[in-house]
C-alpha cells in the first residue's frame, strides 16, 4: 500500500482520518451533551475519563493508518519507563501541526491523554472544537502587545482559563502540554526574534509559570520533548500523502525543581528571573540535543 502515488495515499489517509473522527465523535458528543446538562462541576468530572478514553481509542486508530501508511520508520529515544496513572508536564518544540500527530502517536498508552493549550479560534472548529471543549481543553486568547499596553486587565483572562483548567486537571491523571515557543518555528520568525538559539525560538514562560503554581505539586515529572525532521519540516498533507520523511523524537524526563511551584511569576521580580533562567537553561539543552540529532541524521 505504501507504493501508492502520493495523491491516492494522501486521499486515502484523509479518508479514514475522517472516517474515524465521525465514528468516534457519536459516542463522545453524546457523553459531551449530557456533560453540558449537568450543572454541577463535580458531577461533570466523572465525565472525563470515558471521555478522554474515547479520545484515546480515537489515537489508536490514527495510529494504526499512519503506521499502515508511511514510508519511513520513526525513531524514538526516552519513551520507555513512563506511566499512565502519573500527572505529566510536557513541554516540547512546535515545528508543525504535524507535531501533535506524532505526540500523541508516541505518547498514546504510555502517559494519559495530552491536553494542549490551544488558540480560542479554533473552539469554532466544525466537530472537532466541540470535541476539544468536552475534553476540557483550554482555549487561550491571544492579545497583541498593543493591545495588552492599552488594557492591562486582558492578561487576567488567560491566567483564569489556565487556572480553571488546572483545576480539572487535578481531579483525572493528566499530561499538561505546552509548546512554550508560542507559535510554530519559520526561518523568518527565528529572525525576527534574533533568537540566541539554532533551532528554537524563545520560550514563553508565562502560562508553564502559571501551570506549575497551581498543580506544579501534582507533577510526577516534566517530559521535555525534542522533535527532529531531518528532511524538512512536513505539513499535514506530507504526512497523510507518505512524504512526512523521518521523524526523529526524544523523550527526557526530569524533576521540577519545588521552589518553581510556589513562587508568583506575575508579582515576583526574583522570582520571574530565576524562572526564565531555568528555562533558558532547559532550552539551551534542548537546543543542543537537537543539533546532536540532526548530526546523527546524517551518519
Amino acid at each position: 500500500m505504501r507504493a501508492l502515488p502520493a495523491f491516492t495515499l494522501g486521499m486515502l489517509s484523509l479518508t479514514l482520518l475522517a472516517l474515524n473522527t465521525l465514528f468516534w465523535s457519536m459516542p463522545l458528543f453524546l457523553l459531551a451533551a449530557l456533560k453540558l446538562l449537568v450543572p454541577l462541576p463535580a458531577v461533570r468530572r466523572r465525565f472525563s475519563p470515558p471521555l478522554n478514553r474515547i479520545a484515546t481509542a480515537w489515537i489508536s486508530c490514527n495510529d494504526a493508518w499512519i503506521r499502515l501508511l508511511q514510508r519511513q520508520p520513526w525513531s524514538v529515544e526516552g519513551a520507555s519507563g513512563l506511566h499512565c496513572a502519573h500527572w505529566y508536564l510536557v513541554i516540547c518544540n512546535h515545528r508543525s501541526w504535524v507535531d501533535i500527530f506524532v505526540l500523541q502517536r508516541v505518547l498514546n498508552l504510555r502517559i494519559p491523554l495530552l491536553k494542549f493549550f490551544l488558540k480560542q479560534q479554533l473552539i469554532y472548529v466544525p466537530v472537532i472544537g466541540l470535541a476539544w471543549w468536552a475534553l476540557d481543553f483550554p482555549f487561550m486568547r491571544r492579545h497583541s502587545r498593543t493591545a495588552l499596553r492599552k488594557h492591562p486587565e486582558l492578561r487576567d483572562q488567560d491566567r483564569d482559563t489556565t487556572r480553571r483548567a488546572c483545576a480539572k486537571f487535578a481531579s483525572v491523571p493528566t499530561s499538561v502540554t505546552n509548546f512554550a515557543e508560542g507559535t510554530r518555528y519559520t526561518p523568518d520568525k527565528h529572525r525576527a526574534q534574533s533568537s540566541p538559539y539554532r533551532h528554537l525560538l524563545k520560550p514563553k514562560a508565562g502560562a508553564l509559570a502559571l501551570t506549575l503554581n497551581t498543580m506544579g505539586q501534582q507533577f510526577h515529572s516534566l517530559l521535555d520533548i525534542s522533535i527532529v525532521y531531518p528532511d524538512g519540516t512536513p505539513s499535514f498533507w506530507a504526512l497523510a500523502s507518505g512524504q512526512a520523511g523521518r521523524v526523529m523524537l526524544h523523550v527526557r524526563e526530569l524533576p521540577i525543581p519545588a521552589d518553581l511551584c510556589s513562587g508568583d511569576y506575575s508579582a515576583d521580580a526574583a522570582f520571574r528571573s530565576e524562572f526564565h533562567r531555568w528555562l533558558a537553561q532547559l532550552w539551551e539543552e534542548k537546543d543542543q540535543r537537537i543539533e546532536a540529532m540532526l548530526a546523527q541524521a546524517t551518519r
